[in-house]
């Protein structure tokens, strides 16, 4: 019995770890779009000064990385989240 409980505790544990970890991975993609929409001129004058590029390579450097970020958060902490949460639903109906 100590086991199982044990386990439960694990799995709410890191349930919890994952839904933050999405919460704050969806926050920075939200922020990153929004200081290239406010900053986005001046942030393009720095970066071309530094790698030279075009306004679009720039834009394309920055969505793909956005596209990148996106689908990491969702592989590596939302879908997990999904699966741990079915597993603890699973056990509860169980138990």
């Amino acid at each position: 019995m100590k086991n199982e409980n044990t386990t439960n505790d694990v799995l709410e544990v890191t349930r919890q770890i994952l839904i933050r970890c999405t919460v704050l991975g969806i926050a920075s993609l939200l922020i990153w779009w929004g200081a290239l929409e406010l900053f986005g001129d001046l942030a393009y004058d720095v970066h071309s000064k530094v790698a030279p590029m075009t306004r679009s390579q720039f834009e394309i450097i920055h969505y793909t990385g956005m596209l990148v970020t996106k689908s990491a958060v969702a592989v590596l902490f939302f879908f997990p989240y999904i699966a741990i949460t079915l597993v603890v639903k699973k056990r509860e109906k169980l138990a």
